[in-house]
């Protein structure tokens, strides 16, 4: 059984997919804080999802014992280095879409597991995403349409869905893209006896 240090749908929904059994909980950290406070040392983008994921993963396995615990997260950065974070509401959605438009972006999702408080594997997965040039239009009709499912996503899309409409090109694994490096750290359950080679 491996332990999900979050209440992220998507994440549990692809590991669940795959086979892997899973138990989700919340973590208990503070990642605004602890954002805004890695962000102001200048970490960059692939650090900072790593970091997050890795403080997810060992402060909820320090908490519960023995038991392998996998914490998560995605980072979005410009090709000028400007992240990104979750849309507050739909005008910065709106905001967020109009920046992505024309340009490419990076999408970096870590993966951690730890046990006992420590970490023990780590993983960070890059997916290179190239947006096509989006009408005022349509980003509107988008965001309008697609609020409630895009609201809790870095760069408001959901891939699988219709999000796909924005993307001229995509070099990257899905997986990676939806907030996981997945074949990795399947790799790595294998490797530890916890899923069938």
């Amino acid at each position: 059984m491996l332990i999900l240090a979050s209440r992220s749908k998507a994440r549990r929904a692809m590991l669940e997919a795959a086979g892997v059994m899973v138990e989700a909980l919340a973590p208990n950290v503070d990642e605004d804080a602890l954002k805004e406070g890695l962000k102001a040392e200048g970490v960059t983008a692939r650090n900072l999802a790593d970091a997050l994921a890795e403080a997810k993963a060992v402060r909820l396995s320090s908490r519960i014992g023995p038991a392998m615990v996998l914490g998560g997260d995605q980072v979005l950065a410009l090709e000028d280095g400007t992240m990104l974070d979750k849309p507050v509401d739909r005008d910065q959605a709106r905001i967020q879409l109009q920046q992505l438009s024309g340009k490419k972006h990076k999408l970096f999702s870590a993966a951690v597991i730890a046990e006992q408080g420590t970490a023990i594997w780590r993983h960070v997965d890059i997916a290179t995403l190239t947006v096509r040039s989006l009408s005022p239009e349509f980003i509107a009709a988008y965001v309008e349409t697609e609020w409630e499912n895009i609201r809790h996503c870095v760069g408001c899309y959901e891939i699988e869905g219709r999000g796909a409409q924005l993307f001229s090109d995509i070099k990257g694994s899905q997986f990676t893209i939806m907030g996981l490096p997945l074949l990795h750290l399947l790799d790595y359950l294998r490797i530890k006896g916890v899923m069938t080679s």
